[in-house]
């Protein structure tokens, strides 16, 4: 919690500062901007954060996105009067079953998840192209309930963000109030003492891989919907923000710690970085210097700490010399 106090801190001062340089940042509609603009990395962040909080890492999140949002584009292209509820559960079905893919590789067959999510990143890049033939779908092609949904607005806010509010709410019950979410904790602190207790490793595992790849194949569709074009290459480099978000967040990469504020306050950072520096006339790659910067930083911070929380046996030897 105080991590988080200070991560809020910083993110209020950040804000400030860059309002002080351009009043502009401040305003409504550059707050709703960000907001809108970040609500699929909250989304993919949260996820990866379970993933990441039982010691593991999901490398192939990006290439899911573009996989999933390809198969909902053409889906769309192909049955353009298919209900827009329909069209949008492509996404996270697909997404769904290539993430099990992954899961079931890490959890049963005991394959490093750094190895399966980095094959799988090829594989699904490669499979996006064999199924699109290497074409784009663009904005035309698309039904325009799907290609205007992710923008629309509900009570001021656009779709997009209400996806992300209720998939914050999801993250948090779970992690907060359900056993599921205690044995995530649990076997990302202790996996022995995890299992010796009787918590289903492999089932942990399976599911938050799972999970991981339905959120990342709903992003997709809401992804091709909002920028109106699905190609192999969508969301090229975007695992690296996810996984920044959550260690800049405070998500340890030792796994069992980590909280859905930090990592919506690392989010935050993210966010107001990129749309600050465009803003304040700043070169883009500031962006990956300062992010690159803050994750070396946040990574260390978690290893002092993780360090300062660990419990040591004292040694047969010391205890008879006492």
């Amino acid at each position: 919690m105080r991590r988080d106090l200070i991560l809020a801190a910083v993110v209020l001062g950040l804000a400030l500062i860059i309002g002080w340089r351009a009043p502009v940042f401040l305003t409504f509609a550059t707050l709703d901007d960000i907001a809108t603009d970040t609500a699929l990395l909250a989304m993919m962040a949260l996820a990866q954060m379970l993933v990441i909080l039982t010691r593991g890492i999901d490398l192939s999140v990006a290439a899911m996105l573009a996989f999933c949002g390809m198969a909902a584009a053409l889906t769309g292209q192909a049955f353009p009067d298919l209900p827009l509820g329909l069209l949008l559960l492509i996404g996270p079905l697909v997404g769904l079953g290539l993430g099990a893919v992954n899961g079931a590789f890490v959890a049963w067959l005991n394959v490093p998840p750094i190895v399966v999510t980095l094959a799988s990143m090829s594989l699904y890049r490669g499979a996006t192209f064999l199924l699109s033939g290497g074409r784009w779908v663009s904005s035309h092609d698309m039904p325009a309930a799907f290609r205007g949904f992710p923008t629309e607005r509900l009570f001021g806010l656009t779709h997009l963000v209400w996806f992300a509010l209720l998939t914050i709410l999801l993250a948090y019950a779970v992690l907060r109030y359900s056993r599921f979410g205690r044995s995530i904790y649990a076997y990302g602190g202790n996996p022995s003492a995890a299992r010796y207790v009787g918590i289903a490793s492999g089932r942990v595992l399976f599911s938050v891989y799972a999970i991981s790849g339905a959120v990342a194949g709903l992003c997709g569709a809401l992804w091709v919907g909002r920028y109106g074009i699905a190609f192999t290459d969508a969301a090229q480099g975007f695992e690296l923000q996810i996984i920044a978000a959550c260690v800049i967040g405070g998500v340890s990469i030792a796994g069992g710690i980590g909280t859905v504020l930090g990592c919506l306050l690392g989010v935050a950072f993210l966010g107001m970085i990129g749309n600050a520096l465009p803003i304040m006339a700043i070169s883009p790659f500031w962006q990956m210097l300062i992010s690159g910067a803050v994750i070396l930083a946040a990574v260390m911070l978690n290893r002092q700490k993780g360090r300062a929380a660990k419990i040591i046996l004292r040694p047969k030897s010391a205890e008879g010399t006492r």
